[in-house]
């Protein structure tokens, strides 16, 4: 059965009741014998009159089924000396910690199970129990959460459960987005089982992260966030939750994994732990072994609903500074650098003369953002920003959002084969379309981006009427009033147009088509079809394996493809 990745729904799951029958037989040392009549003292191993070995597979018949002379038997073997191993002082023998019962007495005050409730439109039967036999005494638990009466229409309240923390005394808790997603009611119901009516304060969906309000009359126990940066692969973690609405309960394990993207959202840095986590489990919270939350437990890969081992949480490196903001402003306000970027392949690293792949190459700047001033431009490799290496793609996105507002800093591009350091200030991304096509608009190598406004190549001096040319399967053309007819070219896009690609090109494996616009090779504004063919031929002549082509759709969106030379 295919695995898949699972939000811990708050849906109450089907408890299945294993039996187990059947015991092994317990191991008990065998009677000791009544002595034996003394003999006379066997003669050394290997020597005539040796003592019999034991009867087996390749000792021989056993007693009653006939015998040799003693003489004609082979000598046992000399027995191996027994070693008593014991690890030396300070040898690595991984060890769990001897016990957590202390630990977890101090934190399952803390953790609090979300109850919520929703109405909704009923046309029929809702949700059946599962069959269960006469008398099951889950019976009741089951009629609790499903619609086991057949239904007859209109509107039904629907019951589910999660968890959550308590960060503050003053009543802040902690849970997962998808937990009070569309609530009507939301209920914290306390380890002692008092329950209080919550309040949402604000919620993030692009990092499943909510924020919960509720009035004590007397200060709550709260837990305090830790440093998720300092975990490492092998750390011991203790997740606490209410699976399957059962209550609270504690499970052990370890971080197996750091930095997880399971294409949950535009920021995954998931760490995955073998802790068990199941569903109900959501929005409670991952302790490292000081007792500090260092992550809150999102998902699950599983093929059953159930834990295999295999649970993700956000990481509070993201999520602390998410929850601070929900509860300042009520809302996220995350930097915004706007640029749509997508990943270097190792093509595109070999044409721009990169030792390796790595960066954030951007295929556009958002007109009117915040580098919409030529700080930094399409073709441009973002290596590194406010300090930190950007290694991948994804690390640009998640670096920016977890800026301030309005803050200065240094970022590094690799352009025309030389690093610079341009200075950005920082926008905001809003909750609109248009923002979010900046860090999160991403596409791979060969696939088209939606298209901003703004996008666009620069100026063209003037149209050049030319011939057609050919080169790496692409059939180019001027593109002049009737290629921008013919293919519905903006009047903005300016290049040289595509006007055929044969199938089984170079050009053609990387996603080409009639209708793109050249507008760059080898980052060298190109006005005409000789000047494409003549450059990459150059790039031929110089030895490169690839030409790096700045391509434009119809619309005027920008992506990069190295296309092979050879």
């Amino acid at each position: 059965m295919a695995q898949s990745v699972l939000t811990l729904k708050r849906s109450v799951a089907v408890l299945a009741i294993l039996a187990v029958t059947g015991a092994a037989a317990a191991q008990t040392p065998a009677p000791q014998a009544s002595p034996a009549p003394s003999v006379p003292a066997a003669p050394a191993p290997g020597a005539p009159g040796g003592n019999e070995p034991p009867a087996g597979p390749d000792r021989g018949p056993s007693a009653g089924e006939g015998t040799q002379p003693e003489a004609m038997l082979p000598a046992p073997p000399t027995a191996a000396p027994t070693v008593n191993i014991q690890p030396s002082p300070g040898a690595g023998l991984a060890t769990g910690p001897g016990s957590v019962a202390d630990l977890a007495e101090g934190l399952l005050d803390a953790v609090v199970n979300i109850s919520t409730s929703q109405s909704v439109e009923s046309n029929g039967a809702g949700p059946q129990p599962p069959q269960t036999p006469d008398g099951s005494p889950f019976e009741e638990f089951f009629d609790e959460f499903f619609d086991g009466e057949g239904g007859e229409g209109g509107s039904q309240k629907v019951n589910s459960l999660g968890s959550g923390f308590v960060i503050d005394p003053a009543g802040f808790v902690v849970t997962n987005n998808h937990v009070i997603e569309d609530a009507d009611d939301i209920e914290v119901v306390f380890p002692d089982g008092s329950k209080l009516k919550a309040t949402l304060v604000g919620t993030d969906p692009k990092t499943d992260l909510s924020v919960l309000k509720v009035e004590p009359k007397t200060p709550l126990k709260a837990v305090r966030f830790g440093d998720s940066r300092q975990m490492r692969i092998g750390d011991w973690v203790m997740a606490i939750g209410n699976p399957f609405g059962l209550g609270g309960s504690v499970t052990l394990g370890i971080i197996s994994a750091r930095g997880r993207n399971i294409n949950a959202g535009p920021y995954d840095n998931f760490i995955q732990t073998d802790a068990a986590i199941n569903k109900g489990n959501s929005g409670g919270p991952l302790f490292n072994m000081k007792g500090e939350v260092i992550g809150i437990n999102t998902a699950i890969i599983s093929p059953s609903g159930g834990s295999i081992g295999i649970g993700f949480a956000v990481p509070t490196e993201l999520a602390q500074n998410i929850v601070n903001q929900l509860i300042e402003f009520g809302e996220t306000r995350r930097g915004w650098l706007g640029v749509r970027i997508q990943p270097v392949s190792n093509e595109v690293a070999e044409s721009l003369g990169m030792g390796s792949a790595r960066g954030a190459l951007v295929s556009g700047v958002v007109k009117g953002g915040p580098v919409d001033d030529g700080s930094i431009r399409a073709g441009d490799v973002i290596l590194s920003f406010d300090g930190n290496p950007v290694t991948e793609m994804r690390d640009l996105p998640r670096a920016v959002a977890e800026s301030p507002v309005g803050k200065e800093v240094d970022v590094v591009v690799l352009r025309d084969g030389k690093e610079e350091t341009v200075k950005v200030t920082l926008g905001r991304l809003e909750d609109s379309p248009e923002d979010q096509a900046a860090e999160e608009n991403v596409a791979p190598e060969g696939e088209e981006p939606a298209p901003e406004d703004g996008d666009q190549g620069e100026e063209q001096n003037g149209e050049t009427e030319q011939a057609t040319e050919v080169t790496l399967g692409m059939t180019i053309a001027p593109l002049d009033d009737e290629q921008r007819a013919a293919f519905n070219i903006a009047e903005d896009v300016e290049g040289v147009a595509i006007t055929a690609v044969e199938a089984g090109s170079a050009a053609a494996e990387k996603g080409l088509k009639p209708g793109d616009v050249i507008v760059e090779v080898a980052q060298d504004f190109v006005d005409s079809p000789k000047a494409v063919k003549d450059r990459i031929d150059a790039l031929k002549s110089e030895g490169r394996r690839n030409a790096h082509l700045m391509i434009a759709d119809p619309t005027g969106a920008l992506r990069f493809v190295a296309v092979p030379v050879e």
